[in-house]
């Protein structure tokens, strides 16, 4: 049976991920700090394997992964790498130690899971790392700088792994979706401009067929949702200076 673990599993994308793989035959593992809803979920899913997780603390990490994978013969078909954190508003205002946050749940905590899976994940066939990236991993985005800089990151890891783990045969991509309705979005106090003007147009449930369909047919870099399918694009083809006038316009006050 093919198996998935998830971090950041209790809500959001993590939750309608783990819904939507169980409800398609997976065995699934749910990862999260989040326990009192981490165990609803489980509840929900028929008591399926969950452990509360800090996944900044590698040693627990590692603990984590052997406790799951140990019920699958020691192999692991598929790590979704969804936990992640936000925090939206002007950069010099918000606290050193938010900004610090976000870049140890999202770059860190990203790092300990895959690197502390990989002794799984070699040994399983078709293994894939599934990432949560962002279209904030494509443009620095003004009043997310540290979030869109810890997605930066992902995707930088992302098309590394890719190229180098090909050698074991193990797939690595992410799914970039742009603002989703989710609890992290819609708790935020401060609503950056380029939110407001864009909208959040996506549901958790998109981007969960998204990781499905990656992990169907897996590409480097999927973008979620037709709108921002078309930006990245014609990104791709559009000179750097005039991708940075559109972000400069998105974001005016």
């Amino acid at each position: 049976m093919n198996n998935i673990l998830i971090t950041g599993a209790a809500s959001g994308i993590g939750a309608a991920t783990a819904r939507l793989f169980h409800g398609r035959g997976w065995r699934v593992g749910l990862l999260d700090i989040d326990h009192l809803a981490l165990a609803t979920l489980a509840d929900e899913l028929g008591g399926v394997w969950h452990a509360e997780l800090n996944v900044c603390d590698p040693a627990a990490v590692q603990v984590a992964l052997a406790d799951f994978c140990g019920h699958s013969d020691g192999q692991l078909r598929l790590l979704f790498n969804c936990a992640g954190i936000l925090c939206c508003g002007n950069f010099e205002t918000t606290d050193l130690a938010v900004h610090t946050r976000i870049l140890q749940v999202n770059v860190q905590g990203l790092l300990n899971m895959t690197h502390g899976a990989f002794a799984y994940l070699k040994v399983t066939p078709g293994a894939q790392v599934i990432n949560m990236g962002s279209a904030s991993g494509v443009y620095g985005v003004p009043h997310l700088a540290s979030y869109s800089a810890s997605k930066f990151a992902v995707r930088g890891l992302t098309e590394a792994l890719e190229l180098e783990w090909a050698r074991h045969g193990i797939r690595v991509g992410d799914v970039m979706p742009p603002f989703v309705r989710t609890p992290m979005v819609a708790t935020q106090q401060f609503q950056a401009p380029v939110l407001r003007r864009l909208g959040v147009r996506l549901g958790a449930d998109e981007v969960a067929n998204a990781v499905w369909q990656q992990a169907q047919d897996a590409q480097v870099h999927r973008p979620v949702g037709l709108p921002f399918k078309l930006m990245y694009w014609s990104g791709q083809l559009a000179p750097a200076w005039l991708n940075r006038l559109v972000m400069r316009w998105l974001s005016r006050p």
